[in-house]
């Protein structure tokens, strides 16, 4: 009896541990009927399914089945063999007429189940009629809903996956076996270097500040040498709200808050500037950690630490230098508040700097970092995993710029931010004070403060000279903008598409209740209605898990790696008037010992870059087949690629090269 043969090809990741020596079985699903279920056993078997691998067979059918709508996978172990992991890439079924079919996988089987994959034209919710394929949908999501379950991990700021430990994460979202050792052993490496000299237990003061290299011989970076030089310059100090790892707090200012009563004669004393007209010319700017009002400090070494929530105003210069000018170290100006200047004494306007500097140590780090990149992230992605299906253009769009993120978010709240994690342990801000920080940074955390284009207009800094942030961010935002409007209009050709699509609207509003609690005032959308609407949102989800977590991530240790200039806590409390200071003073104000090393440890290791990093714009894992999306990918990745030649040109003769937003060293996704 005649029958009509498939071509199956299989191909196996290339991966640590993607290899199956077990039975691999194969059905065809198509709108005229299936196949049987049929062992793909070939010339090859037993190594059919080793990692890198490309396998291919036939299966026979007695009649056409139509356009094939799914495949399912099954592995069954032989008596003598383990059951063990594979990781299938994707595979690719020619029909008898010569169509191929493309079935994307990326994903683990780890048991004998029977796995359903779709084939991989994208398709939204309301346009799967095929029933089998519908079902499908269906079944894939209420087997998500399971898997990704939200969580509260304290009251009051954005909700979590819920794991125990990184084995209850689904296979698919775990670390490769490359980053899990990678990571172990970065981490392991630096506390072993620190032990070995004794430091990490050590709870004494430094006695001279030269005595802080000591810390690290090997682990430095020609950013942290720079800043070890540079430290105590005020040229430095303020260049580093531009292009340091905050560069969000920093906003022009018009008119001084009424705590802050700077003069224009404590300032401008020789009146070679008027104080009043550079605020009106644009000169003037604000840095005002008011979020750190009142937090509660914890004992490190059985002693109180200090967390000010000073107020720095900066002037540009007319060579265009951004210089301090004054500080107040809290917020409500009294007599024993006094406001710190440029021709106070070198240790009391040092003292106010480094005050400053571990204030931003808290704000950076909680604010900025934590909330703004990692724990949205992983918003976008548990309500991308429990509400989208693989078959969904915003699933395909979305996928890779989750990777690694719930992992690695995991890890951070057991090793950094638990009740024995390095930062509860070693960050003046560190339990109670954390958790205050974070619902003060949740309630002032705006949707326009995400977007870039907005943030730097209402912070008014469009004009301010070399900031590199500024520039790279907005080009990036504007690359990636036209990246995904390309990509979603070929989806959603009219607002009513958007409006009707079910699974969409249920992502936005778990983005909506789970990681901005609910709260209209933050104006995150809570359903979309317009395309430009989706697009928009779409655009600033990768550009926050990308481009914005290695603007705040990726020079940690270059910055702070040399304590002085970052420090994570102060041991003693601001001087209350001035004249009281010295070199003395200020070692004991600066953090013991052991607390340096642990700090200056894990600023290494969260600033490690992984050798299974993957670049902004590459998708190793094809998820879109159609050939439209696929050109619009090639056109992205051709577009970063230029921004990468431009910013390398500027870089060349900058002093100080901003290298972090850089396409080349931007990660697709919070992994680190």
């Amino acid at each position: 009896m005649k029958t009509v043969d498939y071509k199956v090809t299989v191909y196996t990741g290339d991966l640590v541990g993607a290899t199956t020596l077990n039975n691999v079985y194969i059905k065809l699903v198509g709108t005229d009927g299936e196949s049987q279920r049929q062992w793909l056993i070939g010339l090859k078997w037993p190594v059919a399914f080793i990692g890198g691998e490309v396998s291919t067979f036939t299966v026979s059918c007695p009649t056409s089945l139509g356009k094939l709508v799914l495949i399912e996978l099954d592995k069954q172990r032989l008596p003598i063999i383990l059951q063990d992991p594979w990781f299938p890439a994707k595979v690719e079924v020619e029909s008898p007429g010569g169509d191929i079919y493309k079935f994307p996988i990326y994903r683990w089987i780890t048991d004998s189940e029977v796995h359903h994959f779709r084939e991989g034209k994208a398709l939204r919710v309301f346009e799967d009629s095929n029933h089998l394929g519908a079902y499908s949908r269906e079944k894939e999501l209420k087997q998500r809903s399971e898997d990704y379950c939200w969580d509260v991990y304290i009251k009051g700021i954005p909700h979590c996956i819920k794991a125990d430990n990184p084995l209850d994460l689904p296979t698919e979202v775990r670390f490769s076996f490359t980053k899990t050792t990678e990571f172990a052993f970065t981490a392991s490496t630096g506390l072993a270097e620190l032990n070995l000299k004794g430091l990490a237990a050590s709870q004494e003061s430094w006695s001279n500040i030269d005595e802080i290299k000591q810390v690290f011989w090997v682990k430095h970076t020609k950013m942290s040498d720079y800043v070890q030089k540079h430290w105590k310059e005020d040229a430095f100090f303020g260049y580093q709200f531009l292009n340091g790892v905050n560069p969000m707090l920093i906003r022009r200012c018009s008119v001084l808050p009424s705590n802050f009563p700077v003069t224009n004669d404590m300032v401008f004393p020789k009146h070679q500037f008027n104080l009043e007209d550079e605020m009106k010319n644009g000169n003037i700017f604000l840095c005002d950690y008011k979020r750190l009002d009142g937090v509660e400090t914890r004992l490190i070494n059985g002693k109180k630490q200090y967390l000010m929530a000073p107020l720095v105003l900066l002037h540009k210069t007319p060579n265009e230098k951004l210089m301090p000018i004054a500080i107040q170290l809290k917020q409500t100006p009294t007599d024993d508040n006094p406001i710190f200047l440029p021709t106070d004494s070198e240790y009391d306007w040092l003292t106010a700097k480094i005050f400053v500097r571990s204030a931003e140590f808290s704000e950076h780090q909680l604010n900025v970092h934590l909330l703004r990149t990692h724990l949205l992230a992983e918003v976008f992605a548990v309500s991308l995993l429990r509400n989208i299906p693989k078959v969904h253009p915003l699933y395909k769009l979305l996928i890779p710029h989750t990777r690694y993120s719930l992992q690695i978010n995991y890890l951070a709240r057991k090793l950094l931010i638990s009740k024995t994690g390095v930062f509860t342990a070693f960050a003046a801000s560190g339990g109670e004070g954390m958790i205050t920080i974070l619902r003060n940074s949740l309630s002032s955390m705006t949707y326009r403060s995400l977007c870039i284009p907005e943030d730097i207009a209402d912070r008014g800094l469009e004009t301010v000279p070399n900031f590199y942030y500024r520039d790279d961010g907005l080009r990036l935002w504007e690359i990636i903008h036209r990246f995904v409007r390309g990509i979603l209009q070929q989806y959603y050709k009219n607002d009513i598409e958007v409006q009707k699509d079910s699974e969409l609207q249920k992502w936005i509003g778990d983005i909506f209740e789970h990681g901005f609690l609910s709260k209209p005032g933050t104006g995150i959308p809570q359903r979309f209605t317009t395309v430009p609407e989706l697009v928009k949102f779409v655009t600033m989800v990768i550009f926050t898990g990308s481009c914005q977590h290695a603007a705040v991530n990726s020079g940690q240790f270059d910055y702070g790696g040399w304590m002085p200039n970052t420090p994570t806590s102060l041991q003693q409390p601001p001087p209350t008037k001035k004249g009281t200071t010295n070199e003395a003073m200020l070692l004991k104000t600066l953090p013991d010992v052991n607390t340096t090393a642990q700090g200056m440890a894990t600023l290494w290791l969260l600033s490690k870059q992984s050798s299974d990093f993957v670049p902004l714009g590459q998708y190793p894992e094809e998820h879109f087949t159609e050939e439209i999306p696929r050109q619009l990918i090639k056109d992205f990745q051709a577009e970063l690629k230029t921004l990468s030649s431009e910013i390398k040109d500027r870089n060349s003769i900058l002093d100080i090269p901003y290298t972090y937003m850089d396409p080349t060293e931007v990660e697709n996704s919070v992994a680190i």
